[in-house]
């Protein structure tokens, strides 16, 4: 767990989180503000997600697809998201996280509206 406490004691430029939330919220904003590169857990532990996601289209189609192919999709899945969120931080400013929740309201609120419009 990173804390206030000890975030500034942290030497790593990039600190991926690797768990659900390790990294405090004030510590987040001491790690950010010292110029270190935070991937939250809503971007690094995406990936099981996403495949649990392929798992199920193929399920419902039966069909499979070959391993080369999952981690194929997978990769250019992470990326994209980490390209959107990365692209938010350079606009914005601010952390990887908050770019991150911003970029998951957007499309919520988009979504929203395309509902309503259709419904």
């Amino acid at each position: 767990m990173i804390t206030a406490e000890n975030a500034p004691r942290v030497r790593a430029d990039i600190v991926v989180e690797g768990a659900n939330r390790p990294v405090t919220s004030a510590a987040d904003e001491i790690l950010v503000g010292s110029g270190k590169n935070v991937i939250p857990d809503i971007l690094a532990n995406a990936g099981g997600v996403v495949a649990s996601y392929f798992e199920w289209a193929q399920n419902i189609q039966v069909f499979n697809w070959e391993l080369e192919r999952v981690n194929r999709e997978l990769d250019k899945k992470m990326n994209e998201a980490y390209d959107v969120t990365k692209a938010q931080v350079d606009k914005n400013g601010g952390s990887m996280r908050d770019a991150a929740f911003d970029v998951a309201a957007q499309r919520v609120a988009e979504t929203i509206k395309i509902r309503i419009y259709v419904g």
